[in-house]
């Protein structure tokens, strides 16, 4: 069975779904073949209301994630563009990886809101500075946990619930919140973790001065292997010590 276009009499084209059947001669060898036209016009508008229909979802479902993003940065001014500059080094780690479009897509839009359970932690903590306690610690995190119950029953095409609940996981089983090793953390989790720390680490926070990305890279090189998926570390350092990845140049995106 297949798609075709026929020439009709009026001039015009029109689609047919051409099935090919064949028939048996007298001993029992193909003697032939029977085709059979079926006008494909009606499918073949019902298929492009649905694409466009799949469109509109799709860019209905990226407007709601920047929304709900958009929120988490205004509530925390001291980590604003953290989650944008974590979803750029996801998306060309995966890329790197050899994801698929639609896979990259999924790991954006989770990077795009994975601090989303820090709207659960109060404002004095969040943005305290200085040294936090280890109640308040318990406290924070607690926002893998907070963002998957927020996410969990939406029914997105890709793994956000639960990619954003593993970020913090590390694969030798010391990460949190449930202390998952090895292979039970998604790829997708272990690159945004990656990123998470790059990021975090070269950047500005409230209880201590920014450390740069030379410091970023130290640590996820020290701990390769077994707080971090090797293969990502090495993308990642990769990117950034080889390829010139930067957060903030968005003439590289055309590269990643």
């Amino acid at each position: 069975m297949f798609e075709d276009e026929t020439h009709c009499k009026n001039g015009k084209q029109a689609p047919w779904i051409v099935t090919t059947t064949a028939y048996p001669d007298a001993s029992g060898a193909i003697g032939g073949y029977v085709e059979r036209f079926t006008d494909a016009s009606a499918f073949r508008r019902v298929k492009q209301a649905l694409n466009r229909s799949h469109e509109r979802l799709r860019k209905n479902m990226g407007a709601i994630i920047h929304a709900m993003s958009t929120t988490i940065e205004k509530r925390d001014p001291y980590t604003a563009g953290h989650q944008r500059r974590v979803t750029k080094l996801c998306r060309a780690i995966a890329t790197r990886l050899g994801f698929s479009w639609e896979r990259i897509q999924g790991l954006r839009m989770a990077a795009a809101i994975h601090d989303l359970g820090k709207i659960n932690i109060p404002a004095a903590i969040l943005n305290k500075p200085g040294p936090i306690s280890e109640h308040e610690l318990a406290i924070i995190q607690m926002h893998p946990r907070t963002a998957y119950e927020i996410l969990k029953d939406i029914q997105f095409p890709w793994p956000l619930a639960e990619t954003i609940y593993q970020h913090h996981e590390r694969l030798d089983g010391s990460g949190y919140p449930r202390h998952l090793k090895g292979d039970q953390i998604l790829l997708e989790a272990r690159i945004l973790a990656v990123a998470d720390v790059v990021e975090s680490i070269a950047s500005f926070r409230p209880y201590r001065a920014q450390l740069g990305i030379e410091a970023a890279i130290a640590e996820i090189q020290k701990h390769k292997g077994v707080l971090y998926d090797a293969s990502v570390v090495d993308i990642c350092t990769a990117l950034i010590s080889r390829e010139g990845f930067d957060f903030e140049t968005k003439s590289w995106q055309q590269h990643a």
